[in-house]
């Protein structure tokens, strides 16, 4: 009971996603046997995403019914040409204010903000999402949307695949992120994909165990708390790695769950593979912290929203592509001075890597050699990943103070100072 009672107080978030499983069966179970036209299962996924909004979020899920209507509207009246600009500009200065407001409640006024208003504000995050994908399709025209007097008939056509999209109960609270086009085929469902039971009570055993293994390294480390004037570095570093550990365990759960409430209804299957339901993931816990790179981290972590930002930012900057694509995710995560300074020291380590791994890998001849490199790059690696959780996670100067204290902020500035060396070097050959 204590473990059950910790994971609904910590993680509520997981528990609204546990409740819409059993919908995500009946809606597999309805479809497989015929009994929902394509029509019907449009207005399934919808009316059971607006239904969720409405119960998990209450007055606050008016955030993302007012984002889908003045995308609907932007599509109704915008050229296709203009329309991610206008869908983009409109949707970030939404999700803006919303930030904003939670800080000013915080900071300011000192008060405690609704968890509703987290999780809206949350799931706010992830439409944005969704919305700017279908836009960057119009844009480059993989998809097209017409609201015009003559073809009024194929505009509501398009409306409830589209809102379905926006506002599937399936992806509103968490990811992952699938393009407008790949959720269309699926909804059609024109090769019905085997019984997705055994594919998710294994994912479901592997969320239980992750909570398990969470809940265990949390009363641990709240026994053994280091207290810096008398703990050796080592045991304050060791500490730290661990809690960072704990945050992103949170969302390789987060993540898994999504990955159940896709799979159990129907979506993820792939087809050229025997029981295969990886075809929506956000990231794999032993391939992502398995990474003994930060360029190989980055592209593991939470893998859907690093190709959504690849493509809205990286793809399309022509200067600074790297440090411009960070600098869109701490405005897109909400501005928090930890975030400033995590996805800063995210984008520069990255960076960094770039450097060090052109220069060393050509000098590793040896098996002993590339082994060593490999596990020293992990260790530099994870150690990077917990002073970006910890700075990300905590948000304000107490994140700081942490990483301060126990040294473990050592580690980012080290390869920062090692890039500023590498970057003089080059400029004077």
């Amino acid at each position: 009971m204590g473990l059950i009672n910790w994971v609904v107080e910590q993680h509520q978030f997981l528990m609204h996603q546990c409740f819409s499983l059993p919908f995500a069966f009946l809606f597999y179970f309805l479809t497989k046997r015929g009994y929902l036209s394509l029509t019907c299962r449009y207005l399934f996924v919808s009316v059971g995403g607006c239904v969720l909004a409405v119960v998990t979020m209450g007055i606050y899920s008016l955030l993302l019914f007012v984002s889908t209507f003045v995308f609907i509207l932007v599509l109704a009246f915008v050229d296709p040409g203009y329309i991610h600009i206008w869908v983009f500009g409109v949707q970030m200065l939404w999700q803006t204010f919303w930030h904003l407001l939670i800080q000013y409640k915080e900071y300011w006024l000192h008060e405690s903000v609704s968890i509703r208003m987290f999780l809206a504000v949350s799931s706010l995050m992830l439409l944005t999402q969704r919305i700017t994908s279908v836009s960057m399709d119009l844009q480059e025209k993989q998809v097209t949307v017409t609201f015009s007097a003559s073809s009024k008939r194929k505009g509501c056509v398009m409306l409830l695949p589209l809102t379905s999209y926006l506002l599937s109960f399936t992806t509103l609270l968490g990811g992952p992120l699938c393009s407008y086009s790949q959720f269309v085929f699926l909804m059609q469902g024109i090769k019905p994909p085997p019984s997705p039971l055994g594919a998710v009570f294994l994912k479901l055993i592997q969320v239980l165990l992750l909570e398990l293994v969470r809940f265990c390294l949390v009363c641990f480390m709240k026994q053994n708390i280091p207290d810096p004037s008398h703990s050796a570095v080592l045991c304050g570093v060791l500490w730290v790695w661990g809690l960072a550990l704990v945050y992103r365990m949170q969302y390789y759960s987060h993540w898994r769950i999504s990955e159940c409430i896709n799979n159990a209804a129907g979506f993820g299957f792939r087809e050229n593979s025997s029981g295969d339901w990886s075809g929506l993931s956000d990231g794999d816990f032993w391939s992502t912290e398995a990474s003994s790179r930060m360029s190989d981290f980055a592209r593991r972590w939470n893998t859907t929203t690093a190709s959504w930002l690849r493509r809205l930012v990286y793809i399309r900057c022509k200067h600074f592509p790297l440090f411009m694509t960070f600098g869109f995710s701490l405005w897109w995560h909400g501005l928090h001075l930890g975030h400033f300074v995590g996805f800063l020291t995210w984008a520069a380590t990255v960076k960094t890597d770039y450097y060090i791994h052109r220069y060393l890998h050509p000098k590793l001849s040896s098996t002993w050699r590339k082994l060593l490199y490999t596990c020293l790059g992990w260790i530099n690696t994870q150690m990077i990943v917990t002073c970006v959780a910890i700075a990300v996670e905590l948000r304000n100067m107490s994140g700081l103070r942490l990483l301060s204290v126990t040294y473990a902020g050592l580690f980012p500035l080290c390869n920062i100072l090692l890039l500023v060396i590498l970057l003089k070097q080059l400029l004077q050959v």
